[in-house]
């Protein structure tokens, strides 16, 4: 049996709606914190179980015959992170299952400037220290997050932030129909993947020249100092954290961490994975 967990959440539920798409609904089993959530899926045939990364204990029944598990990393940072996701692998692995895949990022790196491609780093080397078979899905930028840089860009005819750099923004969709490609046996990776990214790189730069065309007005880029962009958000209301995090995706992304990118997606989809202008698009 197939087992996704965060099934209910962005990446994982559409990872089943494709998966239901290749295989049978009696060989998916999904794990969730809410399973009440799930009932539509339980309907279609799929097994629904309690499984909650914070209570591994939950995990045992929810991973029961498992031959795959995908680990959807959960939205905590740090050591809280690591430890919910290595405890998803670690009973991943007692339930008998004979590979793990984990969503991980395409510059998971322990020395990354950006916060959480350092937690995917440190989930990955875990991995690969169990000794047994896993595949880390080296996910692209999320399309999604750009809507955070871009938000009321066109109202003012201006992107303002701090200097950036190119970044291989993929769609959520074609990451999750390229998940259910591996989980169904379409294709196979031992330890990471390459970079599965869509197939070009743009900076904010050619994000408000895009924006410009689409909308029909001009939105210019306005490159902020950092710590004044900083300022700028946290007296807007933005905790300081959360700033800084998102500053770190900058500090990244000029670094070029995030400006590679790779034709692996695009052979497993079979087509050209979605690009940043219909993101925008569809806006």
């Amino acid at each position: 049996m197939i087992i996704v967990t965060g099934a209910t959440g962005r990446l994982g539920s559409q990872v089943v709606e494709r998966l239901l798409d290749r295989v049978p609904a009696e060989r998916i089993g999904v794990s969730v914190r809410d399973p009440g959530r799930a009932g539509g899926l339980a309907a279609r045939g799929v097994r629904v179980r309690r499984g909650d990364f914070a209570d591994p204990g939950t995990l045992d029944v929810a991973f029961e015959g498992a031959s795959q598990v995908l680990v959807v990393s959960v939205d905590k940072l740090g050591q809280e992170s690591i430890a919910q996701a290595a405890a998803a692998v670690d009973a991943a692995y007692r339930a008998g299952a004979e590979r793990v895949l984990y969503t991980s990022h395409q510059a998971a790196d322990p020395d990354s400037f950006f916060a959480p491609a350092r937690d995917h780093a440190a989930v990955e080397a875990y991995l690969a220290g169990t000794g047994k078979p896993f595949t880390s899905l080296r996910n692209g930028y999320y399309t999604a997050s750009l809507e955070f840089h871009v938000a009321g860009a066109v109202e003012a005819g201006e992107l303002v932030a701090p200097a950036d750099g190119p970044v291989s923004w993929t769609a959520r969709a074609d990451l999750a129909e390229a998940a259910a490609a591996i989980l169904a046996g379409e294709a196979c990776f031992d330890g990471p993947t390459p970079p599965l990214t869509a197939t070009a790189a743009v900076d904010l730069e050619e994000v408000a020249a895009t924006l410009s065309e689409l909308a029909g007005r001009t939105v210019r880029r306005v490159v902020l100092d950092d710590e004044k962009w900083v300022a700028s958000l946290v007296e807007r209301g933005t905790p300081e954290p959360m700033v800084r995090l998102l500053l770190g995706s900058y500090l990244a992304s000029r670094g070029g961490e995030f400006a590679v990118t790779d034709p692996t997606l695009e052979t497993l989809l079979g087509r050209s994975p979605r690009s940043v202008r219909e993101a925008l698009q569809a806006r």
